[in-house]
């Protein structure tokens, strides 16, 4: 009974407000959908365009990479010293001449 009863709600509800499906990626706030390609033809048949490509060099790669890993050089360095300042690590001189 209470499912004949369920189902007619949903279905009236279905009627009503449109067919429940899940909310596409587009829908939700929050989340970017990535453009994709894959059409190569047109329904004529014929080729599309090359997609245009982004060089991406080494140097745009060293512009990025070598400023961050300065920057984390550098942080490393003083939190060492804050460590051995408060003498929470110190290395110690070991001698291996066993």
């Amino acid at each position: 009974m209470a499912s004949a009863v369920l189902g007619r709600l949903l279905r009236l509800s279905a009627v009503r407000n449109g067919p429940l499906s899940p909310p596409s990626p587009s829908t939700v706030p929050g989340r970017t959908v990535t453009p994709s390609r894959t059409a190569v033809c047109t329904s004529s048949g014929a080729l599309l365009p090359k997609p245009k490509k982004t060089p991406f060099g080494l140097i745009r790669i060293a512009l990025v990479v070598v400023p961050f890993l300065y920057v984390g050089t550098q942080i490393s360095k003083s939190f060492a010293a804050l460590l051995e300042e408060h003498d929470i690590f110190v290395p110690e001189d070991d001698d291996d001449d066993d």
